[in-house]
């Protein structure tokens, strides 16, 4: 399945690829089992993979384009998302004496002309600013953006983890298709801040990433919270015939602004898992069971 994420953006996969697992933060994947992952995930249409130029300290773009350069037919069926803006401190930059963000125009340039490189690729579908920067200059970006797009570089432009203000302030300054939030069970704060009303108010489809809350809801040793809200997910689970995980992606994908679901496993049966997800329902009490379980308390 496939939306556009706007009225003028690009057409991506209903549930994307996460990234940030692939390399050294997280299943250390080889250059063959990451082809292998990217073949079986087209396979299932999941065809929109997300990165951030940080991921694995700077490596896993690269372990991703030198997988994809295998097959690099491709290339034309899959979009490609990426973030920059962040300076991490590591050994591979090791000129970032502080973790810190950079929003300047010649460096978003420079992070873009390096991702192209790592990626193997002569151009990104959709680039994103991965966190507001207190010092981001919104004239500076909308050049960079203007001069990636007209050099055909960039397709297409978007924010990751910004307020609605900080959103709405950048795009009187250039446009921008989606928004990038954290969003779960334990991290519900779009809902009620203003984000999501903000994408359905411009048309917009959100991209959710921690949807699963970083595998919290799988622990050994839960918090209580987490207690309450899976003695509900697992009550729906026996009610529909469904998976723990299948419940809380059917509560993300049922919310009216559309969010795109980022699942960052690198089991493809996971994936698979969540793809499902896209056939299943739950009613709006059953949505407010959970709900509730997370605020500890009934709605006022």
């Amino acid at each position: 399945m496939k939306s556009k994420i706007s009225d003028n953006g690009p057409v991506f996969s209903r549930i994307v690829a996460g990234c940030m697992n692939w390399g050294e933060w997280g299943a250390n994947l080889s250059i063959d089992e990451s082809r292998k992952l990217i073949e079986d995930c087209v396979d299932i249409d999941i065809t929109t993979f997300d990165h951030a130029d940080i991921y694995g300290h700077y490596t896993t773009e690269t372990l991703f384009g030198n997988a994809l350069n295998g097959i690099s037919s491709l290339r034309e069926k899959i979009q490609l998302v990426t973030k920059c803006g962040i300076k991490l401190v590591t050994p591979n930059r090791p000129d970032n004496k502080i973790k810190s963000y950079d929003t300047n125009k010649e460096y978003i340039i420079q992070s873009v002309e390096q991702s192209l490189v790592n990626l193997k690729t002569d151009y990104i579908d959709l680039l994103l600013i991965h966190r507001p920067s207190p010092l981001l200059k919104p004239d500076e970006i909308a050049e960079a953006f203007t001069k990636l797009k007209k050099e055909g570089k960039v397709l297409y432009f978007g924010v990751s983890n910004f307020t609605p203000s900080q959103f709405d302030m950048l795009h009187t300054f250039v446009p921008l298709e989606t928004n990038q939030i954290e969003i779960s069970p334990l991290h519900a704060e779009p809902f009620i801040n203003g984000a999501l009303d903000q994408c359905i108010s411009k048309r917009i489809r959100p991209m959710g990433y921690s949807t699963l809350a970083g595998g919290k809801f799988f622990a050994k040793d839960p918090e209580d919270r987490v207690i309450r809200i899976n003695a509900v997910v697992d009550k729906l689970a026996k009610k529909y015939d469904m998976t723990p995980d299948q419940v809380l992606t059917t509560w993300i994908l049922k919310h009216p602004s559309g969010i795109l679901p980022i699942i960052g496993s690198t089991k493809i049966n996971r994936i698979q898992s969540a793809v499902d997800s896209l056939t299943k329902e739950m009613t709006d009490q059953e949505w407010f069971m959970i709900w509730e379980a997370s605020l500890g308390e009934e709605v006022a």
